[in-house]
């Protein structure tokens, strides 16, 4: 509804009218809504309770019912080689702005909490009035995030039948309430729009389907009316009903299951007075609303390459129009007349919601036939579909699949051989491109579309070992067309973590980014996304989880580095984790508490390169007689990474006891205040133990034996923080050792006297024993005791530890402290430099 003196302004389309303005048809990535206030963009209602959907990628929000009604008109993510883009355009969508949002063109408030109301970017952000949108340049600029982001250009997915869930490695899971949406009840579906009349309030419902389909699938819209009202009236709500732009003199309703159907004099009639000979008294109450045949139509072909004129091209039809009788004609408008018309085709796309079909038509195919063959099968269908003249091109099809879930170690030979036993490949439609033998994982180059559906489908019930195969779809990167200042961010989201906000910075990242360089780590681990990066110059990486996950992901780089063109990425951190030690002394905080993802990012862009140490501990389990000796084999050796800190004792044994506490009852670990809360409990269980660690361990530091006082824990620093930001080693100086840094290739060794000192450092009031420093570290344990390797615990048997540095030092990003940086102008238009895309310090 609008004033009669805002008419002038209206700018907002009518649900039935957005497929008709669609530019590249995109299939939307459905799944569960926040709990947050949205409106839906089809019905412009608000969205309540868990019947809410959202696209995982961009802004569209709906109601599960209204899903169906939505077109596909999410943002264009990469090229896939079907249709061409000249200039890169914004991307907007009305609707669900921030409160604090300003016009671009006016500078006024433009967001609403009442109402559907002004427009946004979806690359850049810049938000308009629905009114003002218009005269802003069309060409969108990408925004602050420009030197960060994956230009849509320069990835490039030969999908064709993979849903966009296969495409951005969504979680199946989520599209289930879409999968059930068609299928909703009766009173689901009515509950939003009309709720049942009394019998004494004059009006009635008829339960409407819009063709055979919605029929088989029960999917049906309630029409409400009075009980007096003409067919015309009955068809123009009906059409409302499904969103349908038509006019109601082509529409015709028949009962389903019968003859009868509603002629333009009758009156539709419960009561079924001895004066109404159009009654439908004894008729039932479910129809199908149908079009009545035709003679002749209009169709619009739009042209798959860019010119400047309109979009499409209006062509009439009649019962003797083929599709090569149609192309010679759009030809001929086009200016493209001398054209050979065989060397062109017409195709039909179906522009539903969740994905988008595509059809080629025989030439000889009768275009009016096949349109009343959609109109048949669902009217809502054919509203949106569109058709386009296509050259015919030999195009080289190659899709890129990652298999997960091999063993690991094995040659390449036995790669080769498991894929072709269990996968049954094709040899010359598949080549193997990477095998990465640590990860246990194969890069398979598929040179056919049906090939490679038939693979990804078959791995995912495909188990080798008793361990089921992961199957994913990578997109290529075309580094060439990668600007000079362009620092592509990879994004890594343990949705896990920090309870549902690991989630929420899932989406939110999808959307202020390209969902190609945003990772589900639960889904497939970082080796996808390292993979997918592997030939750009330079990226950077932000991990969004515990000290766990940031730990996993510089497992997998330091395991695949040798394969990475940029092979030392600098890494950055959102803390989603309890403790969060390593986030804290790179200034990223104590954890993540719902802070801007826009910001995030920023600060991200503006961070600096740092050095830090990594350390390799290598346990090999022995069988130590009293005297120190070697008398017996118990275990292989055993080699991880440390980041953080390694302890022995104490701190390991509290930290074993809480891992224990999650695993039996995973879904009570979800907050970072709970956990703490349960590792004061079993710190408390603890307080009256006692263990004399020096009597079990002999310790060796740069090969000078090393004395141990009186302790319960010994820990090992490689950073400044410990057990949740406490300074374990202190600050006060001392002449015997250096101040600690995190990559000054020295480990600080500490100890503990037990839970109530460790209690007393977490406090303030006291710091650890300071024992010693170092760059190579060799333990003899004689008895089975209590480790953790930043937060991972076990029990270790008696035998040898050694801990030396790993390798290359690893870089990582630290929060500036400089204010971030508010220039509206770069904002704006994101010609402010960046400083991810100046050089590395030397």
């Amino acid at each position: 509804m609008c004033h009669e003196k805002c008419l002038k302004t209206l700018r907002s389309l009518c649900s039935c009218m957005t497929p008709s303005v669609v530019q590249v048809p995109v299939a939307h990535c459905f799944g569960p809504a926040s709990q947050k206030k949205r409106f839906c963009c089809v019905c412009r209602k608000q969205t309540e309770g868990s019947t809410a959907l959202r696209c995982e990628v961009c802004e569209l929000h709906v109601h599960a019912d209204c899903a169906a009604f939505s077109c596909a008109d999410c943002r264009s993510c990469h090229l896939d080689g079907t249709l061409e883009q000249d200039t890169f355009h914004h991307h907007w969508r009305e609707g669900n702005l921030a409160s604090a949002a300003r016009c671009e063109v006016c500078r006024r408030s433009c967001g609403s909490s009442d109402v559907l109301a002004g427009m946004r970017c979806e690359w850049c952000g810049i938000t308009s009035h629905a009114a003002c949108y218009l005269n802003v340049p069309p060409e969108c600029t990408m925004g602050r995030l420009r030197c960060m982001l994956l230009h849509p250009a320069c990835v490039h997915l030969d999908s064709r039948n993979f849903s966009k869930m296969h495409c951005y490695r969504i979680s199946e899971i989520c599209s289930h309430d879409l999968d059930n949406s068609d299928d909703l009840e009766v009173s689901a579906v009515a509950s939003k729009d009309v709720q049942p009349a009394a019998p004494e309030s004059g009006k009635q419902f008829l339960k409407v389907f819009d063709g055979d389909d919605a029929v088989r699938r029960g999917f049906l819209r309630l029409v409400s009316l009075f009980r007096a009202t003409r067919n015309e009236e009955v068809v123009e709500a009906a059409l409302r009903a499904f969103y349908l732009p038509d006019e109601p003199q082509d529409y015709e309703l028949h009962e389903v299951g019968g003859l009868q159907r509603l002629q333009g004099d009758d009156i539709v009639n419960r009561n079924g007075g001895p004066d109404n000979r159009g009654s439908l008294k004894d008729a039932g109450d479910t129809w199908i609303l149908r079009a009545k045949t035709r003679d002749t139509d209009n169709i619009k072909v739009y042209a798959t390459w860019p010119r400047s004129a309109a979009a499409f091209v209006p062509i009439s039809i009649s019962k003797h129009s083929t599709t090569a009788s149609v192309l010679t004609e759009v030809l001929s408008q086009l200016g493209r007349q001398e054209d050979d018309v065989s060397r062109f085709s017409l195709m039909e796309v179906c522009m539903s919601s969740k994905q988008v079909q595509r059809q080629t038509l025989s030439p000889q195919e009768k275009i009016l036939d096949k349109l009343q063959e959609i109109r048949k099968v669902s009217l809502r269908q054919m509203n949106q579909t569109r058709f386009y003249i296509v050259e015919n091109r030999n195009r080289v099809v190659q899709v890129n699949l990652l298999i997960m879930g091999l063993p690991p170690l094995l040659n390449n030979d036995e790669y080769v051989q498991l894929i072709e036993d269990h996968l049954a490949i094709k040899s010359h439609l598949v080549a193997i491109s990477h095998i990465y033998t640590s990860q246990g994982a194969v890069s398979l180059q598929i040179s056919c579309f049906s090939e490679a559906e038939r693979i990804y489908m078959l791995a995912k019930d495909t188990s080798v070992n008793n361990k089921t195969l992961m199957s994913l779809v990578i997109p290529e990167i075309m580094h060439s067309k990668l600007g000079d200042d362009v620092c592509p961010l990879l994004v890594f989201v343990n949705p896990k973590s920090g309870g549902m906000k690991g989630r929420e910075l899932l989406y939110s990242f999808r959307k202020l980014l390209n969902p190609h360089q945003v990772f589900d780590i639960s889904n497939g681990g970082p080796l996808a996304g390292l993979h997918t990066f592997r030939e750009v110059p330079r990226f950077r990486v932000l991990v969004c989880g515990g000290d766990g996950t940031v730990g996993w992901v510089l497992g997998v780089l330091e395991a695949i580095r040798h394969k990475l063109v940029c092979r030392e990425p600098p890494i950055g951190l959102v803390p989603l984790g309890t403790g969060n030690d390593l986030a804290r002394i790179l200034r990223w905080g104590a954890g993540y508490s719902g802070e801007d993802p826009l910001q995030i990012l920023v600060s991200v862009d503006e961070a600096d390169e740092v050095l830090m140490d990594r350390w390799t501990i290598l346990l090999d389990a022995q069988d130590i007689s009293e005297d120190g000796k070697d008398s017996g084999f118990l275990e292989p050796p055993k080699i991880v990474q440390m980041n953080n800190y390694f302890g022995l004792g104490i701190d390991a044994e509290l930290s074993l006891d809480f891992h224990l506490a999650r695993e039996d009852d995973p879904e009570k670990f979800t907050s970072r205040f709970h956990n703490k809360g349960v590792y004061v409990k079993v710190g408390l269980q603890k307080i009256s133990s006692t263990r004399s660690l020096q009597k079990e361990l002999q310790l060796q530091v740069d090969s000078q034996d090393v004395p141990l006082p009186n302790i319960e824990g010994l820990i090992f620093l490689n950073i400044p923080s410990w057990g949740s930001g406490a300074d374990l080693w202190g600050s006060e100086a001392d002449g015997r050792f250096g101040k600690p840094s995190i990559d000054d290739g020295l480990l600080e060794v500490v100890g503990v006297t037990g839970v109530v000192h460790m209690g007393q450092v977490q406090s303030g009031l006291r710091s650890g024993i300071r024992i010693a420093q170092g760059t190579y570290i060799r333990l003899t344990v004689s008895k089975p005791i209590p480790v953790q390797v930043d937060g991972e615990p076990w029990i270790q048997p008696p035998g040898h530890i050694i801990i030396s540095a790993a390798g290359p030092k690893v870089w990582m990003l630290r929060k500036s402290k400089q204010k971030q940086k508010k220039s509206s102008a770069g904002v704006k238009d994101g010609r402010l430099e960046s400083p991810s895309s100046r050089d590395r310090p030397t």
